[in-house]
């Protein structure tokens, strides 16, 4: 890479503010990315001023557009492995973003085919003015055993508060929603995970229609990564392969 750096002809030379430029970015965070190793090393002119390049403002092209796939931290991990010859660790780490991005699909995936088991199988209404109950009362409630709540509470699917003065489970309205989504799910064959990967999703987004829409924007953001991925891709491999 410092090769292809010396090489460059004097016309092709530029200053951090003309790379940074182009990305509404100040020349100091240009000079700041070539110390955190995400540019090549730049020369100095005897006044000690940086000589940037053709094959710099390349660099910081690919930065950025693995920073939009990745996050910084994973694409200065990326650039920097392949500034030091490292580039399987490079590959590695991109391999690592991709099976990130498969598992948020698959579970996409997993939570809208428990969204639809729940509306073939009646969705249990919203349980907004339950009492809060104990965990007895709710097992009694759902014809289960108080142990079955506990594991469930082990497993994250249930959350419940607990009274300050005797510190025993207090099971308030979205408690009581949250199991009664976990009962429907397991008598539909669900696993415990995957149950409180659904009952997460419904508590975030305050209930199942509202899950509806969100995982619609959800399923827009995990294409929007995945086109990003492949435009980090597509200016890797120009920096690798110049020609």
């Amino acid at each position: 890479m410092a090769d292809r750096v010396a090489d460059e002809p004097v016309a092709t030379r530029l200053r951090p503010a003309d790379l940074a430029r182009e990305h509404g970015l100040s020349p100091q965070a240009v000079r700041n990315y070539e110390r955190d190793g995400f540019l090549p090393p730049a020369e100095r002119t005897p006044t000690g001023y940086r000589i940037y390049t053709a094959v710099h403002a390349a660099a910081l092209r690919t930065f950025l557009a693995h920073v939009r796939a990745y996050g910084h931290a994973t694409a200065g991990e990326i650039m920097n492995a392949v500034h030091d010859g490292r580039l399987d660790d490079a590959l590695t780490a991109i391999d690592h973003g991709h099976g990130r991005l498969l598992r948020d699909r698959e579970t996409l995936a997993a939570v809208r085919s428990a969204l639809d088991h729940l509306r073939d199988a009646g969705s249990p209404p919203p349980a907004a003015g339950v009492l809060p109950r104990s965990i007895g009362e709710l097992a009694h409630r759902l014809g289960l055993t108080p142990a079955t709540l506990r594991t469930w509470e082990a497993a994250g699917i249930l959350a419940p508060a607990r009274d300050p003065a005797t510190g025993y489970r207090v099971f308030r309205a979205d408690d009581v929603r949250d199991a009664e989504l976990a009962h429907l799910l397991r008598r539909g064959g669900y696993r415990l995970d995957a149950i409180a990967t659904v009952v997460e999703q419904v508590r975030t987004a305050g209930g199942t229609t509202a899950l509806t829409a969100a995982l619609t924007d959800w399923q827009a953001r995990l294409t929007a990564h995945g086109l990003a991925m492949l435009d980090a891709a597509a200016h890797l491999g120009r920096y690798l392969n110049p020609a």
